[in-house]
């Protein structure tokens, strides 16, 4: 029988980098977030220097986004974000799809796509996300760093049939912009759990995603591993809080 979700305390960002256990976007404790020469690539933040003209033309948009509107449903113990205008308009399967063509649609693609894309939840949902979702040189890397990170942990946890390996104490408390236009943009999305003595761990991690015509999609991390695109964070200065997620614990 599949074994019964569970809450599981996460470890320290030192131990497991960011939460997917072996490669995930929601950047706290689990190792834990294109395609050929179509694939757009994120804008960096332009170069200093030039006239200001040239800068203003060249220099990708940080752009505001509204929050005020959004919701927060429980996926595995990771309370994700959702907008009525924004997306994702389709969660069937355990996925999530369907985002505006905005910065708030990309913003909610980084952070529901990249949550998905890790090991956690088992293969029915990884497997799902990465081959339709997840773009770029090192999206066959990720999806063999998932699979190969959810067996070793299912083993020894006596989870079976691709269930998920249980339930996780994190929250994506805020982001912060690196680069934005149309075609592709680029987030570091903050995430949080418990550390020891009741401290809290908190990870920063850099997610890009382009808009491939139809959706935006996730380019996978360097070498298919969230953790060579995570940071520990000591601050939370420069980042936009989410609303209701805990920013000050």
């Amino acid at each position: 029988m599949p074994a019964t979700r569970g809450r599981r305390r996460l470890l320290p960002a030192a131990v497991l980098a960011v939460v997917i256990l072996g490669g995930l976007a929601v950047a706290v404790s689990l190792r834990l977030f294109a395609s050929g020469s179509t694939a757009a690539k994120p804008v960096p933040p332009a170069r200093p220097g030039g006239t200001a003209a040239a800068r203003t033309q060249s220099q990708p948009r940080v752009p505001q986004v509204n929050l005020a509107g959004l919701r927060w449903d429980d996926f595995y113990g990771v309370e994700l974000p959702s907008s009525a205008a924004a997306g994702p308009r389709d969660t069937s399967g355990g996925l999530a799809a369907g985002f505006a063509h905005s910065p708030l649609g990309a913003l909610l693609a980084a952070v529901n796509i990249g949550v998905r894309a890790n090991p956690q939840w088992g293969p029915r949902i990884f497997t799902a996300v990465i081959r339709g979702q997840v773009t770029g040189p090192d999206a066959a890397a990720l999806l063999a760093n998932c699979e190969a990170s959810y067996d070793q942990a299912s083993q020894p946890a006596d989870v079976t049939g691709g269930a998920p390996l249980g339930d996780v104490d994190v929250a994506e408390q805020a982001f912060r912009w690196v680069a934005y236009t149309p075609a592709a943009a680029t987030v570091d999305l903050v995430s949080a759990g418990p550390g020891g003595q009741g401290t809290t761990v908190r990870a920063s991690t850099q997610i890009q995603v382009i808009w491939d015509g139809g959706d935006w999609q996730v380019i996978a991390p360097p070498g298919g591993n969230w953790g060579n695109s995570a940071t520990e964070l000591s601050s939370l200065r420069g980042y936009t809080l989410f609303p209701g997620q805990g920013g000050g614990r």
